[in-house]
């Protein structure tokens, strides 16, 4: 005699409850949450395998002994040879790598203008960014296909006056919020009814192909269960704009967007007729980095942006270097006199503003330097992997119970 009509408990109604969810929210997912995770793994990389198809703009080869070039020099030397306004100047620690001169021509549209890569210790420019590399391409595509699944290429909108930009990131921003009720409901149900019993939900057992199947998608899961939760969990931010506001209000950092007019030119001067021209050096950068290295007193690089109009600050960010080094920056603001106006060291924020500052860095990996690409590296990965072993899964369940269904016809006969 069989107990198949004994009364469920409750935890058994409640994981069957949740076990539904899981199963609904991965089926309608799946395939669009393969594409978007599969490029996320890809992306994770994204700066090393764009500077690894243009080594020659991004790294040097310095003499023995040789010493670096004087910034104003370097910037002196650049002018020469280029016309425009600095919009920013990125200065490396690392004594391989070339400085980055951001400069904006005018009539540029373009936000960051054009990257200038110098030799700083020759001042050769090496080259700019305005011819993409075949990295700069692909990457690009990949970046279409996980925000919009390329709908973006679509000049003309599939549904009514939608968008076809914006139709892409409601169905990625979608897939992923039912990617991320998947990875809660998962965590619930793999939760074993015994505690004793938690450490089988942590082995994969191979013999059995459907026993492996099935351990994959778990354990698997499992030890992936923090990166996975931070990935979905921010990626709908640039998806909706309700969900940016309602992240933000919770983590209490939420401001209403001023409309600003962002014309000016910090970096103009006028001539002896009275009008404008543009000057490319418009400040001593050895300077700022010696005030700036009084207040980050350790090894870094630093990004010096420049003020866009008069009344703005110089914005001086210096990132930390290492295996572990944390991607936020520490940042001061100066005064075009060099008087220090702020001085923010990113660890004594509050805890939530913390969060909401790194949202980007949170989604992608990079957190941690390299520690923690590699972990979502292999997040990823599993994450890539879960539609299918789990899909496998319900196919194996439909047979069985197919199965268990006939043999039940065959003894009623």
């Amino acid at each position: 005699m069989t107990n198949s009509n004994k009364p469920k408990s409750t935890w058994e109604k409640t994981r069957k409850f949740f076990n539904d969810i899981h199963l609904w929210a991965g089926l309608i997912s799946g395939l669009v949450l393969v594409v978007v995770c599969f490029t996320g793994t890809v992306y994770v990389y994204n700066t090393e395998i764009r500077e690894s198809a243009a080594k020659h703009l991004y790294q040097v080869s310095p003499e023995k002994g040789a010493a670096r070039l004087g910034l104003n020099f370097i910037l002196e030397s650049t002018a020469k040879q280029v016309e425009g306004k600095v919009i920013s100047v990125s200065v490396p620690f690392e004594a391989n790598r070339s400085v980055q001169i951001n400069v904006k021509k005018e009539g540029d549209q373009s936000r960051s203008g054009t990257t200038y890569f110098v030799n700083p210790y020759t001042g050769a420019i090496l080259g700019n960014n305005s011819e993409p590399s075949w990295a700069d391409n692909l990457m690009k595509d990949l970046f279409s296909l996980h925000r919009w699944l390329m709908l973006d290429r679509i000049e003309k909108p599939l549904i009514g006056e939608l968008p076809n930009r914006t139709l892409g990131s409601y169905i990625t921003g979608t897939a992923t919020i039912l990617f991320t009720i998947g990875v809660i409901t998962g965590m619930i149900i793999w939760f074993p009814r015994k505690i004793k019993n938690w450490k089988q939900g942590l082995k994969i057992k191979t013999g059995n192909w459907k026993r492996t199947n099935h351990d994959l998608h778990n354990s698997l899961a499992f030890y992936s269960i923090i990166f996975l939760f931070m990935m979905g969990a921010t990626g709908p931010f640039w998806s909706f704009p309700w969900y940016r506001e309602a992240l933000q209000r919770s983590l209490g950092t939420y401001k209403e967007q001023p409309t600003e007019n962002r014309s000016g030119n910090a970096n103009t001067k006028i001539d002896s007729n009275g009008e404008q021209s543009e000057a490319l050096v418009p400040l001593d950068l050895e300077k700022i980095v010696q005030v700036s290295d009084k207040f980050l007193d350790y090894e870094g690089s630093y990004r010096i942006s420049f003020p866009q109009k008069p009344e703005d600050m110089i914005s001086i960010s210096k990132y930390k270097v290492g295996f572990f080094a944390p991607a936020a920056a520490d940042k001061i603001q100066m005064k075009s006199d060099l008087e220090i106006d702020e001085v923010q060291i990113f660890k004594e924020k509050p805890f939530n503003e913390r969060i909401s500052s790194s949202i980007k860095s949170i989604h992608i990996g990079d957190v941690y330097g390299s520690f923690s690409k590699i972990l979502y590296f292999l997040a990823c990965l599993v994450a890539t992997s879960l539609p299918f072993t789990g899909t496998l899964i319900w196919i194996n369940k439909m047979k069985k119970k197919k199965k268990t269904a006939q043999a039940a016809k065959e003894v009623l006969v």
